[in-house]
């Protein structure tokens, strides 16, 4: 199989922010990597996604790649149990959601991290951004979603 392409992808309604949301699944995220730009509507965030299109690998091969997940338009920003208190603050991002508003385009970005942890954009439109860098690593730690018994 070949080396999988560096993710250049876009969201625009809720199908492609579906797709975002798949690769994103997993990435884990610096608190102090959060930033929400008031001035050009702009919430961003660096992680460290696991590449999931790279085909299911055994238990002892997989790879991250450091990408940017970006949304413009962002008319406000919420956080339910995260902080930035704590720059260095490990975040694992579970799930993004796009709610539209009764009156579109608009709508409600959710980012949902273990713990319980969630950021809500007020966006005026579903503008999402995610671009990979050229910086890829092998891991060993897959993510897993099944519980661990002792």
């Amino acid at each position: 199989m070949s080396e999988p392409q560096a993710l250049r992808l876009l969201a625009e309604t809720p199908e492609d922010l579906q797709v975002i949301a798949a690769a994103v699944q997993d990435s884990v995220v610096k608190a102090g990597s959060l930033k929400y730009e008031a001035k050009q509507r702009r919430f961003s965030l660096e992680l460290n996604r696991f590449r999931w299109e790279a085909g299911q690998p055994n238990r002892k091969e997989g790879a991250r790649v450091r990408s940017l997940l970006a949304f413009d338009g962002v008319l406000g920003a919420k956080t339910r149990a995260v902080t930035k208190v704590d720059p260095e603050l490990i975040l694992s991002l579970l799930e993004v959601t796009f709610t539209p508003a009764e009156e579109p385009p608009g709508g409600t970005v959710t980012l949902l991290f273990a713990g319980d942890g969630e950021i809500t954009l007020d966006v005026e439109v579903l503008d999402a951004t995610l671009l990979d860098s050229d910086y890829v690593w092998p891991t060993r730690n897959l993510p897993s979603h099944e519980r661990r018994r002792k």
